[in-house]
């Protein structure tokens, strides 16, 4: 499964500096990754298949204040990641799915989420009403 990486540029010290004014306002950074997570996970979620819905419920989001990801499976649905990407699974990986390195559920999610530029609205939102939070001019 490849990573796929959003930088965006001064971020940290963004954050520090906020950190400075303010303790609570990279707290508003980590909620903004969040909330780009969540767009992702309201798009994969219903696609994904259900039996007992435990694969769909194990979409969520997980943020610091510089790295946001979509954690999905677990202990709970171990079986996600052939759901999404296939591949061979029980005795003898006689249970097969064609294997798709680009998946079929989360990563076709972002992408669209990303092309269509609303993770970026979102970043873009959060970010700067945690600059004006702080009386922070931004440029």
């Amino acid at each position: 499964m490849s990573e796929v990486t959003i930088r965006i540029d001064g971020l940290a010290q963004f954050v520090r500096n906020l950190r400075k004014i303010d303790r609570q306002l990279p707290t508003l950074v980590r909620l903004a990754g969040n909330e780009a997570a969540e767009l992702v996970i309201g798009t994969a979620r219903p696609n994904v298949p259900r039996r007992s819905g435990r694969a769909a419920a194990s979409l969520r989001p997980q943020s610091t204040r510089t790295e946001t990801r979509v954690i999905a499976g677990g202990r709970r649905a171990p079986h996600y990641p052939w759901l999404d990407f296939g591949g061979g699974v029980g005795r003898r990986k006689r249970t097969r799915r064609q294997f798709l390195k680009e998946g079929r559920y989360l990563y076709p999610a972002y992408f669209a989420k990303r092309d269509s530029g609303e993770i970026q609205r979102v970043l873009e939102r959060v970010l700067l009403d945690a600059a004006h939070h702080a009386d922070v001019a931004v440029d």
